[in-house]
């Protein structure tokens, strides 16, 4: 019965053995011995895989989605003039 609850002491955690292996996990990898051609190389391989996994919209898909595009920009430059218009007017009212 020599532990208490509560007991302060800790278990040691400042081996030599953890932060070598601690260092040599954080060098190394694929990445350190590559240069940067090839670090460069494998940068735009991993840009087109991921392209590859890009589900691409069809012609008729990407002719509707830039048709809601404009029509959303068209309406926004609509409620934004006419907000501009009212406050114009409000401005010259006031200061007159």
């Amino acid at each position: 019965m020599t532990e208490a609850l509560g007991s302060t002491a800790t278990p040691e955690s400042g081996r030599p053995e953890d932060e070598e292996t601690a260092k040599r996990g954080r060098r190394g990898g694929k990445r350190a011995k590559k240069g940067p051609f090839g670090r460069l190389a494998l940068f735009y391989r991993q840009i087109i895989a991921e392209l590859r996994k890009v589900v691409w919209p069809t012609r008729s898909q990407l002719s509707t989605y830039t048709s809601v595009v404009i029509v959303f920009v068209v309406i926004m430059i609509g409620i934004v003039t006419v907000i501009d218009y009212g406050f114009n007017n409000a401005i010259k009212y006031v200061f007159g």
